[in-house]
């Protein structure tokens, strides 16, 4: 197990740039900081090797076609998987992944949609597949902490016959975990299982070997940084045979016929991975899960932990002159059953939440980055700020067609968060990246509440 010195030699050796900068970047959730062996290694690769368009047999397409087969081969190593149980679909991106399956899923009537209320909105967005054909759409509730609130029994109750079940592994706004074993007890109630990856895989392991999620969902620049462009739907083959494609194109197919009007699809994952795939970036891919691997899944995840605990206090320990907090906390207040995504605001000395977009800018200026808004998940968001639901209606109903968020909040009224701050930590964190950040939120309360007061 690696130990504290070992994550910060890592950080002098595939991160100084960081320090070079004098840059905090607790942005995680959002994307990973690409190591610079990892770069270094596809140029060298990029570099030698004449890469063509696969799908021919001239030796350039064929080094393509082997890349490709070296990157699926790598990924279900490190998921766990076999080939011959589980296939690897390359996409741009972990939506890309979850529109393949949205589009073609069986949907009907007695075929439902079963989302989390957190799912990011890329998942959300399987209901409008789903109510096109004619299928019910039900969401399990979040509870105070913004965990499912007794999803097995809003599940059992939810759709009758079953259908697919959508959630992440760990929300990407308030970095709750959720319990994998919702998968097993989802599919025994005849559910498949869509699981959304993106916010776990990069700080936890997934063995899906254990895991029997019929669709699992990733974005490799979430896990290290490079490619951008690259991310994977790793589905039970069984669970595969049962989409339907609604349209094919290039290298999908085995023949099209235009005077006949007939085509027929490819067998397994060729079917699902549309035109060319970014055969170039692709090659990043096995390098980059192996850095992860060495390194060792378990102690990322034990590393990101202890950070997390160590935010979230210093975070609750800020305090204003008048003895109230600094710090509003959206989700667990400490590191159990939690990832290294933390959602929060910054409070007044009255107790009121600060708008978030002054902070964020304030921090970036000081070169300390975090995210702000809603992170794409309503939601959590909703649960988190405790919007009213008929309000809210209204304020949608008339802001449509000109919604901007400024206008949002005014309709909500002061009193009500429209979005938060989102710090999240990596593999490159350390100590003093959360120092600084938590000295300099403490500096920003404190001089946002002089700046508050009234004169004299």
């Amino acid at each position: 197990m690696l130990t504290a010195a070992d994550f910060d030699a890592l950080r002098a050796r595939e991160f100084a740039r960081l320090d070079e900068a004098g840059e905090v970047y607790l942005d995680y959730t959002g994307s990973a900081i690409p190591a610079a062996s990892l770069l270094a290694r596809h140029q060298r690769q990029i570099e030698r090797a004449i890469l063509g368009n696969p799908h021919s047999a001239h030796a350039a397409s064929r080094r393509s076609t082997a890349l490709i087969a070296d990157a699926r081969a790598a990924v279900l190593e490190f998921f766990g998987a076999s080939a011959s149980t589980h296939a690897v679909c390359f996409t741009a991106n972990a939506s890309a992944a979850i529109k393949l399956v949205a589009e073609s899923y069986p949907f009907g009537p007695r075929r439902g949609l079963v989302l989390a209320a957190d799912n990011h909105n890329s998942v959300n967005g399987m209901r409008e597949f789903a109510r096109r054909a004619g299928a019910p759409t039900r969401y399990l509730p979040l509870d105070d902490e913004l965990r499912l609130e007794d999803p097995v029994e809003h599940l059992r109750a939810s759709v009758a016959g079953g259908g697919l079940l959508a959630f992440p592994a760990q929300s990407n706004f308030s970095g709750v975990e959720h319990s994998l074993s919702l998968v097993e007890t989802a599919r025994v109630l005849g559910f498949e299982v869509l699981l959304d990856a993106a916010a776990f895989a990069p700080t936890h392991p997934l063995d899906l070997g254990v895991c029997p999620a019929d669709f699992v969902v990733v974005s490799f620049y979430k896990m290290f940084g490079y490619p951008t462009g690259v991310g994977a739907l790793i589905a039970r083959r069984g669970a595969l045979a049962t989409l339907r494609r609604p349209w094919f194109a290039g290298g999908t197919i085995d023949f099209v016929s235009v005077q006949n009007d007939r085509h027929e699809l490819r067998a397994g994952e060729d079917a699902f991975e549309d035109g060319t795939p970014n055969f170039a970036a692709i090659g990043a891919v096995a390098a980059g899960l192996e850095l992860l691997r060495d390194l060792g899944m378990n102690a990322i995840h034990a590393r990101v932990r202890e950070l997390t605990a160590s935010l979230l206090g210093a975070l609750l320990e800020l305090r204003h002159p008048n003895g109230s907090p600094m710090v509003t906390i959206y989700g667990p207040r400490d590191a159990c059953r939690r990832g290294g995504t933390i959602a929060f605001n910054l409070l007044d000395p009255s107790g009121r939440v600060r708008p978030y977009e002054p902070v964020e800018v304030d921090l970036s200026d000081r070169g300390i980055f975090v995210r702000g808004g809603c992170f794409c998940n309503p939601g959590a968001a909703e649960a988190a700020f405790h919007f009213d639901a008929g309000v809210e209606a209204r304020c949608l109903s008339g802001l449509e067609g000109r919604f901007t968020v400024a206008r949002f909040a005014n309709c909500l009224g002061p009193d009500v968060a429209v979005g938060a701050l989102r710090a999240s930590i990596g593999v490159a964190t350390t100590l003093a990246d959360l120092a600084r950040a938590v000295a300099a939120l403490s500096d920003i309360a404190r001089v946002r509440a002089i700046d508050c007061v009234p004169a004299p």
